[in-house]
């Protein structure tokens, strides 16, 4: 139904900000961190209250690591982005680093600074890191949902020349119709890997071993990822890498390694 719809109009004229209030402006991808975040949180007190005192955490715990996570999504995603994509541009500009309004945030470096927010944490509180890992990996696909169609709406990272019956010519894109690329991450990395997420927690005993539902996830992810990169256009200033291959899909095989490893090590245990 989606494709569908894709096909029958032209890209949305969707602008960016929300509304404007002097210097103050609201845009869509603020606002999809913010749903992304909240919807999350309240996803995760959910499955607390439900999980009773097997929790790995408490409801106050989840409501203070809130601000853990939004500061390591943030730190962690931009400057994933500066060193992964153009470290030579920052490194020019140092001061356009903290222009996050501008877009560049990379998934892989959010990922690696939630992780050292969650580490910092389970420390703290004397909590298990992987039971922290695991409930937060179950509301990550929420952020990745929103996220993707914030880039959507951007007319972002958009994918690659197509005539498929649903292409899409974007605004900063050229006059090629192109994948609408943003939509099948959204689908894929947000979308069923929260069902899938979901299914096994509810379904499969192996679940409740520590590390299972965070292999699945970042393993998920990455072959998701690595797929959608065949319909993504490459950044324009890195263009294709080894053999071949993009800068996002030599970020995530490293995932799918260690998912695999986290849902074998977690499945031997069951």
């Amino acid at each position: 139904m989606l494709l569908s719809l894709l096909a029958a109009l032209q890209f949305p004229q969707i602008d960016p900000i929300i509304f404007q209030i002097g210097p103050l402006a609201i845009r869509w991808y603020a606002l999809a961190y913010i749903a992304g975040l909240m919807l999350g949180w309240k996803y995760i007190v959910r499955l607390v209250r439900r999980d009773g005192d097997k929790a790995a955490m408490s409801e106050v715990q989840v409501d203070d690591f809130l601000v853990w996570a939004t500061i390591g999504v943030v730190l962690g995603g931009r400057l994933g982005y500066v060193l992964f994509y153009r470290p030579g541009f920052y490194l020019d500009n140092p001061g356009e680093i903290l222009a996050v309004w501008q877009g560049g945030m990379s998934f892989h470096g959010g990922l690696l600074g939630v992780t050292a927010a969650m580490l910092l944490f389970s420390r703290k509180y004397k909590l298990s890191f992987l039971g922290v890992t695991d409930l937060i990996s179950m509301a990550a696909p929420i952020g990745l949902f929103f996220g993707r169609l914030a880039n959507f709406i951007n007319g972002e990272l958009w994918g690659r020349t197509s005539d498929v019956a649903w292409a899409m010519a974007f605004p900063h894109g050229g006059p090629a119709p192109r994948h609408p690329s943003q939509i099948y991450e959204s689908l894929l990395e947000g979308a069923l890997l929260f069902l899938i997420l979901w299914y096994l927690r509810n379904k499969t005993d192996k679940a409740m071993q520590p590390g299972f539902l965070t292999g699945i996830f970042i393993g998920g992810y990455g072959l998701a990822r690595f797929a959608v990169e065949f319909f993504r256009e490459p950044d324009a200033h890195l263009g294709f890498l080894f053999a071949g291959a993009t800068m996002g899909q030599m970020l995530s095989l490293p995932l799918v390694l260690l998912g695999a490893y986290l849902v074998l090590r977690a499945a031997k245990k069951a």
